[in-house]
């Protein structure tokens, strides 16, 4: 073989290694973020007017209130005793802040009833003040809530799409208080693994330290990296950049079993031991016939004995010859999988065997049962 070949081979190999090298990379901005910028969740009691007739009852006392307290303050006194509408309901309204946010951002927010209303169909929410876990009031929500569903309910016939007791409004929350967040502490910039593991967070560290000559990059444990900036650095400028670098995350074997719809989910570099199953299929069978006995003196005669209903049951079973799987060191989940549907096993199946497997101590992989 000539220098040329060998020259060409040897590119073609390194290609080969950097494309799938770059597949199983990662950018930065989806395994990490930045201490301290959070979205902060926003909640707020509201009610709901112009229903038509399928608002809370009056078993609701605290719809009663809520609206004796909203008309007393245009001045109309009404006593909650002298209220009979059913087109109000009581609603937590919800929403999400999110970092950074300015006032006048227009935010989604979701209504919920509180109390015994039918449907929120038609209705509008009157402006309700949203306040996150400090007390502090941050937006106002007000505006017409969509519902994708309906419910109607006459002589005794219903007929209902989806969940008409919840309802969204999209951009119905203005944003009264702007949120800050300092995304550096004496001259500090801390990074937040999404998944914390001590191999990523170190090829993290080597990354950052590799990109920016000069900086320190410290794992401060398995999900934090704590980066010192230089006096002339940026910190949105090093954010920026840092979100583009490409890490190889360390994934740890799992195989996800959700056991109420047969749902299997197993990573590609999940391994078994060498390993031999057999699995057996048993089926009983059951069957009853129910004969009325009625003796023939009785159609006779006439007299007062009555009839007796005899159950005639039969029991089989059914028992299928064992087939086994034979499947080397190093097979993966998709090779047990093949070759399980090969002798026609059935999903659950494929779940018991999977069971069956960790507790013999041959499928390197984290079971998580659902």
């Amino acid at each position: 073989m000539n220098s040329t070949i060998k020259t060409g081979l040897a590119l073609l190999l390194m290609s080969v290694l950097l494309v799938s090298h770059s597949n199983a990379a990662v950018r930065l901005k989806e395994l990490v973020r930045v201490e301290g910028v959070r979205d902060n969740p926003l909640m707020g009691y509201g009610i709901v007017v112009g229903l038509a007739g399928s608002g809370d009852t009056s078993r609701s006392k605290a719809t009663l209130h809520s609206i004796s307290n909203a008309l007393q303050q245009f001045g109309v006194i009404v006593s909650e005793d002298q209220i009979r509408s059913r087109n109000v309901a009581a609603v937590m309204v919800t929403a999400t802040l999110p970092a950074f946010t300015s006032v006048g951002t227009e935010l989604d927010i979701s209504v919920s009833s509180m109390g015994d209303a039918r449907s929120l169909v038609g209705g509008t929410l009157l402006m309700t003040p949203l306040k996150a876990a400090n007390d502090k009031t941050y937006a106002l929500a007000q505006g017409q809530v969509s519902v994708g569903g309906f419910k109607y309910d006459v002589n005794g016939n219903l007929l209902q799409k989806n969940h008409p007791t919840v309802g969204r409004i999209p951009g119905g929350a203005v944003v009264e208080k702007s949120t800050t967040t300092s995304l550096e502490k004496d001259g500090k910039i801390v990074l937040v693994l999404h998944r914390p593991d001590f191999t990523t967070a170190d090829r993290v560290s080597r990354v950052l330290e590799s990109e920016f000559p000069g900086l320190s990059a410290e794992p401060l444990h398995a999900g934090k990296i704590e980066m010192t900036l230089t006096e002339n650095q940026n910190p949105i400028r090093v954010i920026s950049k840092i979100e583009g670098l490409l890490v190889e995350p360390d994934r740890v074997a799992v195989v996800v079993i959700n056991e109420r719809t047969g749902t299997v989910v197993s990573g590609g570099d999940v391994k078994l031991q060498n390993i031999t199953i057999s699995h057996d299929n048993l089926k009983v069978i059951v069957s009853t016939d129910f004969l009325v006995s009625q003796p023939s003196f009785v159609r006779q005669t006439g007299a007062g004995v009555a009839s007796v209903v005899v159950p005639d049951t039969e029991l089989d079973v059914k028992e299928s010859i064992a087939q086994a799987v034979d499947l080397p060191s190093g097979a993966s989940i998709a090779d047990l999988i093949s070759a399980l549907r090969k002798i026609k096993t059935s999903t659950r199946d494929v779940i018991v065997i999977l069971q069956a497997i960790k507790t013999a101590g041959a499928l390197n992989a984290e079971l998580v049962i659902q």
